[in-house]
């Protein structure tokens, strides 16, 4: 069984440890802010445990999900000079935090950094294309498959069940659906045999992956 213990919260090997561009460790309980939409964006961040949302407001109080970001991955790395979306720990988290400036340095451990952030970008950016797709274009079934086999991609080693770190109102505020229309897929595809909902809440397992799949593409 993958729990979050052993999936989100195993520690990432640090690509760098020159001095020029070391991180500084930042320890984050459930639900704090790391930044807030607006805030000066000096640094960008690695997690190393745990999970982080980024979230907008929108106007009407609604929230959107931008991201979720597991064990491994970059984030807050932005082009202009202010954060666009907030970010905030999903459970406990611990993140490396990285001045911008640090790119800049011709130090060959900042090369190495350079190289891992850009693989990062690719990477995110493949992510959001996928989730405009995904906001604008797909049904909620095809929706929820969509957002099951990238969590069982990004955090399982092998097969069997998984932990997800967030909830069904963050899921349904990632996807733009109700919680109810989350809780409803779900449950139809459980009855359906293409998810198995352990006892706990948070756990899944993906028993169909070709009819997640089929229903991905659709």
């Amino acid at each position: 069984m993958q729990t979050l213990a052993n999936v989100i919260r195993m520690p990432t090997p640090l690509v760098v440890r020159g001095a020029a561009s070391a991180g500084v460790l930042e320890v984050l309980r459930k639900g704090e802010e790391l930044f807030a939409e607006g805030d000066a964006a000096d640094w960008f961040y690695k997690v190393m445990t745990g999970a982080i949302r980024t979230s907008k407001l929108l106007s009407d109080g609604r929230r959107q999900i931008g991201a979720f970001h597991l064990a491994g991955e970059i984030f807050g790395l932005e082009a202009g000079e202010v954060h666009r979306f907030t970010a905030e720990a999903l459970a406990g988290a611990t993140v490396l935090a990285f001045r911008r400036t640090c790119l800049e340095l011709s130090a060959h451990d900042s090369e190495a950094l350079r190289e891992e952030v850009l693989a990062s970008a690719i990477r995110s950016l493949d992510r959001a294309q996928e989730h405009m797709l995904l906001l604008g274009r797909k049904t909620a079934q095809e929706k929820v498959a969509a957002f099951l086999l990238d969590m069982a991609d990004r955090m399982l080693d092998g097969e069997g069940p998984f932990e997800l770190p967030m909830s069904r109102s963050d899921i349904a505020d990632y996807l733009g659906l109700t919680i109810e229309t989350v809780s409803r897929t779900l449950s139809q595809f459980t009855r359906d045999s293409l998810i198995r909902l352990p006892a706990a809440s948070r756990w899944i397992e993906l028993c169909n992956l070709h009819a997640l799949r089929q229903l991905n593409v659709s």
